[in-house]
């Protein structure tokens, strides 16, 4: 696991792609304000996926909000976007202000408690051009996220994203890696997580 210091930035060890870690992106009293009133007022819904040809709820909840109506696909999901309400546009003008990044859509995902995942995969939807930067957002209860090299075994990284956390997954990061949040084995409160991305 990582060593975690107040309001710094930590750029994983990790070859062939940028991973840039603020454990305190967020304020602690912003981001349970925050969590709560997206917890009350998304529009969370449970869609089914196809994995080997069998359709399965997904372990979470998600939505999705975005510019000019731009879909975006996954697991021959098709979700079109909410508009953009206030809430989520302070968030993305804070990412992009302290990132000098800009994102057009945003996928939120809520896993209720421990029993809540998300398998391993890469984010390289074809909406996404080849080599996309996905900024990663973490209200509410602290999971392990982990993140391991597709052609280098070896290379693996443990992290755990505690509220108010901002991971940043840039250049390389979803060529080389792929990423998960594993079930946990001990009992978790519910955990939102708001994936800004950009849709070409």
């Amino acid at each position: 696991m990582l060593d975690l210091f107040p309001n710094e930035k930590i750029v994983l060890d990790l070859p062939d792609a940028i991973f840039e870690y603020y454990p305190n992106f967020l304020t602690q009293e912003k981001a349970n304000m925050i969590y709560q009133k997206l917890l009350d007022e998304t529009p969370w819904k449970q869609d089914s996926i196809t994995i080997y040809g069998k359709n399965h709820l997904q372990p979470r909840l998600t939505a999705l909000y975005g510019n000019e109506g731009k879909p975006y696909s996954y697991s021959n999901i098709v979700m079109q976007p909410h508009a953009w309400n206030p809430t989520l546009m302070f968030l993305k003008n804070e990412i992009e202000e302290h990132t000098q990044l800009s994102f057009t859509t945003v996928l939120l995902n809520l896993y209720r408690d421990e029993n809540d995942s998300n398998g391993w995969h890469s984010d390289n939807e074809k909406e996404l051009g080849r080599n996309p930067t996905i900024a990663s957002l973490s209200l509410g209860q602290d999971r392990v996220f982990q993140i391991k090299h597709i052609e280098k075994k070896e290379i693996k990284q443990n992290i755990i994203l505690t509220n108010g956390s901002l991971l940043v997954m840039k250049e390389g990061s979803q060529i080389y890696y792929k990423h998960q949040l594993p079930k946990a084995s001990s009992p978790k409160r519910s955990r939102i997580n708001l994936t800004f991305r950009t849709i070409i």
